[in-house]
């Protein structure tokens, strides 16, 4: 990697408070500058923010968090009741998060809420993210063959990401995001994965062409490096003409080992940088499948379009310093959610996670 190229990875996870310092050992081994923390949000532990939390009070000058919404009143009605949407994305910026990660049209996700995305329930929530001008980096879909028994790999098929009839085709997932767009043409979007439509270059161009908000992370899903690796000249060309639009992510997780996370960020760095052709090496993690699956091309791209990729996009949408943490108001959220969290999973309030936080936050 040239040495100017200063990486800002805009997609990784924090799955536990308890693994927030391997987190930071991950950072400074692959060499990121600066990480943008995205939660997410579950059944069990409500969502991840309480670790992000600690992570960015802990070191604000390298940690960027992306915060998850709170849908524990959809699982739980009648015992649990939380905050409109809109309310808890104020709250969240009052915390000091820089943006929101969205998973509610990932299929497994939007099974388990089972609310259009383009209904009522999210109708304030999306014009309030539209006039703060808050940036969402947004998972939707997954790749296509996942809704097909025959072609889903095998790393997602013991992760539940094998779909059938009971959850929604990918086109519908599709139509729902785009209703948002249209209603709120001015939003912000960094789409996951280069949107699962890396097989598509011709509607990615015309995607970007419609939604001028629209941007695209590189977090691996592999397939898209095997997809564009078929016709590295056109992928090239596409880079280069959006290069704008195009967001540097590794999906790395704080669950991962050093080795791991340092192979999963060079499979990205290489495509982007060299020509080479090469394969998933040996010791990466399981999700990204076993090295005979495909080969990578890569796009040598020029150093102002990987300056672009790297960093320059992601401080253009979000900043180029993370947001101010109030660690008081982290606090208070995470004893909220806590309490929820007692109830989803039977629990003492103080034995939960987000209540460990609180008091980490407040140093008690």
């Amino acid at each position: 990697m040239a040495p100017e190229n200063r990486i800002l990875d805009c997609h990784v996870h924090l799955r536990r408070l308890s693994e927030v310092e391997n987190l930071e050992t991950i950072r400074e081994y692959v060499g990121a500058e600066r990480m943008n923390l995205v939660c997410i949000f579950s059944r069990g532990n409500v969502n991840d923010n309480h670790a992000a939390f600690v992570a960015k009070s802990e070191r604000p000058d390298r940690y960027f968090v992306f915060g998850s919404l709170d849908h524990a009143s959809q699982f739980m009605p009648g015992r649990i009741s939380t905050p409109p949407l809109a309310e808890q994305l104020e709250r969240l910026i009052g915390i000091g998060c820089d943006g929101m990660k969205m998973l509610e049209n990932k299929p497994t996700h939007r099974k388990l809420v089972d609310i259009p995305i383009d209904g009522p329930y999210f109708a304030d929530y999306f014009t309030y993210v539209e006039s703060s001008g808050f940036p969402i980096l947004w998972h939707v879909c997954d790749p296509e063959e996942f809704w097909d028994p025959e072609t889903t790999p095998h790393w997602a098929k013991v992760r539940g990401w094998g779909y059938d009839e009971t959850f929604m085709p990918k086109e519908a997932l599709y139509a729902e995001v785009e209703n948002v767009l249209k209603r709120h043409p001015m939003l912000k979007i960094i789409f996951a994965h280069f949107y699962f439509m890396s097989a598509d270059l011709h509607r990615a161009a015309e995607f970007f062409d419609r939604f001028p908000g629209v941007h695209f992370d590189l977090a691996p899903g592999i397939e898209f490096l095997y997809n564009m690796s078929k016709h590295p000249d056109s992928a090239r060309e596409f880079f280069i003409k959006y290069s704008d639009r195009i967001l540097f992510g590794t999906d790395i997780s704080s669950t991962h080992t050093r080795e791991e996370a340092r192979l999963r960020t060079g499979i990205v760095t290489r495509w982007l940088e060299t020509e080479d052709e090469y394969r998933v090496p040996e010791g990466a993690d399981f999700v990204l499948g076993p090295p005979e699956d495909g080969v990578m091309r890569g796009l040598a791209l020029p150093d102002d379009v990987l300056r672009k990729i790297y960093s320059g996009n992601f401080e253009r949408l979000v900043g180029s310093k993370p947001r101010e943490l109030s660690a008081l108001l982290a606090a208070e959220e995470c004893r909220r959610v806590a309490a929820e969290v007692s109830i989803l999973a039977g629990t003492n309030t103080e034995d939960t996670e987000a209540a460990q936080a609180a008091m980490r936050l407040t140093k008690e």
